[in-house]
């Protein structure tokens, strides 16, 4: 058999055993400003984030509160709208902007009218059955909701290392500057991952502390195995970064028209199972033999590197 009808059976048997690509669902909130300032520029972020994402491929849906439509009322409603259409198969993303508060018991969200608690935050997330989620909350005091909001198969991220952080933050500029930067996809796989877009807002956002001379008021913090404490970096011995490391926020270049393309999607759905196959393998390096994970990375890597071949025709 010719090399081009190799490849192309080959192409043909990915496509077949490979399912549509699923959907990426997005809620972002800004919250009460209590001044025009922070109103005006909780309000900005998240249009800005709105347009990138809508913008971003056909697989995404998402949903963006501000102003007088970011109450407690309608994120209930806009989680329970997800929570009837999202399958396993689904991501899940919630972003939180604004101001937070913690009494040192309870972080609560704040918005206009009644506020919104972690716990009840956790109990709306909960319902979805988007079989990976990560919520982000940016909001001063966010630290204090990690505990009520951590969950397996579930990344939470927090601009605070604790409640006790109240000041306002600057950790969402950098966020959303992030997903505009490709110097943020430091692996250059063409997709920017949660991981690296928070150690990109966590980088920025030191920098502009010491930029300014001010003593930092907030420490970004994540955690993603659903049962550690929230940590400041990956560890491979804890299990901390390997789900946010694989959580594909935005496809760039390539990847992104592949993602589009109804004839790769499918190559690039197995492509970027593949990548998570070799992170899990890593991670998982210290309790295999030696001999044992040579051979299933390089199994894992020779796959990838066909499907590859194919994406890149």
């Amino acid at each position: 058999m010719s090399g081009r009808r190799l490849g192309l059976c080959f192409a043909c048997v990915a496509l077949s055993v490979v399912p549509a690509r699923a959907a990426a669902y997005y809620v972002t909130v800004a919250g009460l400003g209590g001044e025009p300032e922070y109103e005006q520029r909780f309000t900005a972020l998240a249009k800005d984030l709105d347009k990138l994402l809508k913008d971003s491929g056909v697989d995404v849906r998402v949903y963006t509160l501000t102003g007088a439509n970011a109450t407690r009322a309608r994120l209930i409603e806009t989680v329970g709208l997800i929570a009837r259409e999202a399958k396993l198969e689904d991501d899940f993303v919630l972003l939180l902007i604004g101001h937070g508060s913690f009494d040192g018991f309870e972080y609560k969200f704040n918005l206009a009218g009644p506020d919104v608690s972690a716990a009840e935050l956790a109990e709306l997330c909960d319902r979805v059955r988007a079989g990976r989620q990560l919520i982000v909350n940016t909001t001063s005091a966010s630290g204090g909701s990690i505990a009520a909001l951590r969950r397996q198969h579930r990344a939470v991220m927090a601009a605070t290392k604790s409640g006790t952080e109240k000041n306002a933050t600057v950790f969402a500029r950098y966020w959303v500057e992030a997903l505009h930067d490709p110097g943020a996809d430091t692996d250059k796989n063409e997709a920017i991952s949660a991981l690296e877009a928070f150690q990109y807002a966590e980088h920025k956002t030191a920098a502009f502390y010491e930029s300014q001379k001010r003593l930092a008021t907030e420490h970004a913090v994540f955690e993603d195995t659903g049962k550690n404490e929230a940590v400041r970096a990956p560890s491979i011995e804890n299990g901390e970064g390997r789900l946010a490391s694989n959580f594909t926020l935005l496809r760039l270049g390539t990847a992104q028209k592949a993602a589009n393309d109804p004839a790769k999607s499918a190559l690039l759905a197995q492509r970027e199972e593949l990548e998570r196959e070799i992170d899990a393998l890593k991670y998982q390096k210290a309790a295999m033999s030696q001999e044992d994970y040579k051979k299933q990375l390089t199994a894992a890597l020779v796959r990838l590197a066909r499907v590859q071949q194919e994406l890149d025709k």
